[in-house]
């Protein structure tokens, strides 16, 4: 008996190049900026995080969560790499409740993470702090938020209207940093050519409100809307930090080049 071996031709997978932005502003009330973020077009990774506690406890909190995902060994596989993220927002969880025990005072911090890889991204958060995606000019929230007011829009008692303005806004039902174990939610999803994949603060979208923020980023570069978009919710009284990054996508487009058959 003869066995024939079979070879498959795979198209290789062509990974969309990537560039990044992000800006963080004080806003128009706070004195300290309790913000974080990190963006590494590098590892592909990008994050925001909100630090709660005052002062500098909340910054001290938000950067915790910047440190520990920015340790995160280089990861190929999408999955493999949301379950490092996982990991590492799990270890600054313990650092910051140590702290907490520590000090005798309670501080947290919010994590939204971005990871690309191949032709597709992947996001973990934790909290209120948010991701969203623009395609085709329309804005997509990628997220739900882990907080009182999303619970009560869950289950019907109010609407999302309601909801910007409820006085329970701001208060979370999950936090890196406040109770273990910690729950991180995590979504994977498929890239499109010129995506906007955007991560903020709720000093943003708080303020400024979803239709508001799809109509500047819909309009001009990145860069530029976001200029707009803290400029506005400064003219709106700026009430708490503003941090933005945005993550713009590209196809890359194989060049094959042959030379004259003899």
């Amino acid at each position: 008996m003869t066995f024939v071996e079979t070879v498959v031709e795979r198209e290789p997978v062509i990974p969309f190049r990537t560039e990044s932005w992000a800006v963080t502003d004080t806003g128009a009330v706070r004195r300290h900026n309790e913000d974080s973020y990190l963006a590494s077009d590098g590892s592909r990774v990008w994050l925001v995080a909100d630090g709660m506690g005052g002062l500098e406890r909340g910054d001290w909190a938000s950067s915790q969560v910047v440190e520990a995902i920015a340790a995160v060994p280089p990861v190929e596989g999408l999955e493999d790499l949301l379950e490092a993220i996982r990991g590492a927002l799990t270890e600054a969880n313990e650092r910051i409740l140590g702290e907490s025990e520590r000090v005798g005072k309670q501080m947290g911090s919010t994590a939204v993470a971005l990871a690309v890889r191949d032709k597709r991204f992947g996001v973990a958060w934790v909290g209120d702090s948010r991701a969203y995606l623009l395609r085709d000019r329309r804005l997509y929230r990628l997220t739900r938020d882990h907080s009182q007011v999303q619970e009560l829009v869950d289950h019907g008692v109010i609407d999302e209207v309601a909801a910007a303005t409820h006085p329970l806004r701001n208060v979370l039902t999950r936090a890196v940093g406040v109770a273990r174990p910690l729950a991180v939610d995590t979504m994977i999803e498929t890239l499109c050519d010129e995506d906007l994949l955007v991560l903020c603060s709720d000093g943003l979208y708080g303020v400024m409100g979803e239709a508001a923020m799809q109509d500047a980023l819909a309009s001009q570069p990145f860069e530029d809307a976001a200029k707009q978009m803290i400029v506005r919710c400064h003219e709106l009284g700026a009430p708490d930090n503003i941090t933005i990054v945005g993550v713009a996508t590209a196809e890359v487009t194989l060049v094959q080049f042959g030379g004259a058959e003899n």
